[in-house]
């Protein structure tokens, strides 16, 4: 990304308030990392408030994250690390002038999207499917300590979970402690969820700049949506890179798990 883009006042992308390309793609660079401090900040929040009533509720946290699929997970982080190397590829081939790869490489990254949006889709059924949506207004209502489904009275039952990995647990505390699992939960689809909505959002960028790149829009000369595009995507898969530790590891190496 730090190939110099031509400096022509002539361009037809060039702004009529910017005296050269060159100080248009500054300025937009500057916008894009404002706009991504701000994401920061928004996202350090919900870090915070995580990080406390993670130390808070640990043995609830360590439960809660031991009941989703680490294998899901870690797939997921090799999607999205995949994305991030396709998204990569398409700034260099807007900078190369390659408008069939960069074609390609846009495509390919909105594959990978779509493919972690669908493997995240399997998990929030799978919590679904045991009960451990918080609240009480979807599905079934939360029941993190058995009694979920009808046929498997085992399904979503992390009290028992917890009974199992240390049968000296007496009942009632590992009862609560699957109850305060909801707050675990709530986090875990706050963080998630605000995840996948940036998402959706990056996937309708590369759609718009994927139009556009088949028009030939972008080359040597001009690709800084494609420059600036390929940073938010970053950042996206970033804050992944940081949620998948703090809600799918936690303690496993306790649960040999």
């Amino acid at each position: 990304m730090s190939t110099s883009q031509a400096t022509t006042t002539e361009h037809p992308a060039l702004a009529h308030q910017f005296d050269s390309m060159e100080q248009q793609q500054d300025a937009s660079t500057f916008g894009m990392w404002v706009f991504l401090l701000t994401e920061i900040m928004m996202f350090g929040g919900l870090f915070t408030a995580y990080l406390i009533y993670r130390i808070k509720y640990y043995p609830a946290f360590v439960a809660g994250s031991t009941s989703i699929s680490v294998s899901w997970g870690f797939a997921n982080t090799l999607v999205l690390i995949g994305s991030s190397f396709t998204m990569a590829m398409a700034v260099w081939a807007a900078q190369k002038g390659k408008r069939n790869a960069q074609v390609w490489f846009l495509i390919g990254t909105m594959v990978l999207g779509a493919v972690f949006l669908g493997v995240k889709a399997k998990e929030y059924y799978d919590k679904f499917d045991e009960c451990h949506i918080p609240g009480h207004v979807i599905g079934k209502g939360f029941n993190s300590w058995g009694g979920c489904s009808a046929t498997d009275k085992s399904l979503g039952n992390i009290a028992e979970e917890i009974r199992h990995g240390n049968p000296s647990t007496p009942e009632v505390s590992a009862e609560q402690t699957a109850k305060q699992t909801e707050i675990f939960f709530s986090f875990y689809f706050a963080m998630t969820g605000l995840h996948a909505f940036h998402m959706l959002i990056g996937m309708g960028l590369l759609s718009w700049l994927t139009l556009r790149a088949k028009r030939g829009d972008f080359g040597p000369a001009y690709y800084t949506p494609v420059e600036l595009g390929g940073l938010y995507w970053h950042f996206v898969d970033i804050v992944w890179i940081f949620l998948f530790p703090l809600l799918y590891l936690i303690s496993r190496h306790q649960h040999g798990v």
